[in-house]
């Protein structure tokens, strides 16, 4: 992987209520709003809530389709708060402020107040 992925979910519906959205990938979507320049490195892939996960599931493996996540290009240097997957050997970010951390430092954007 060239660049790395992030994989937000859409707004859905459930039971007829709704539109609905994924407070922690709102956390992300704030993080953009701040420093919009950081989504020029980032593939940007929207996901449907309901699972599975197909897009997900193909770079992370079953057990990992939680979203918001981001998948770190081959070669990047590992953040001690990235993860591997067990089936696809990819390193990964799933924590909505550790995401905003690594993009903030990697891309010079704003950073979540500690």
């Amino acid at each position: 992987m060239k660049k790395h992925t992030l994989f937000m979910l859409t707004p859905w519906t459930e039971d007829g209520q709704g539109p609905y959205y994924c407070p922690d990938c709102g956390v992300v979507e704030g993080f953009f709003a701040y420093s919009p320049g950081a989504k020029v490195d980032i593939d940007i892939v929207h996901a449907d809530f309901q699972r599975p996960r197909p897009e997900v599931v193909e770079a992370l493996g079953e057990e990992n389709q939680g979203c918001p996540v981001l998948v770190l290009a081959s070669g990047t240097p590992v953040p001690e708060s990235a993860k591997k997957s067990l089936s696809t050997g990819a390193v990964f970010i799933d924590d909505p402020i550790a995401i905003c951390n690594f993009l903030g430092t990697t891309y010079g954007g704003v950073l979540p107040h500690p």
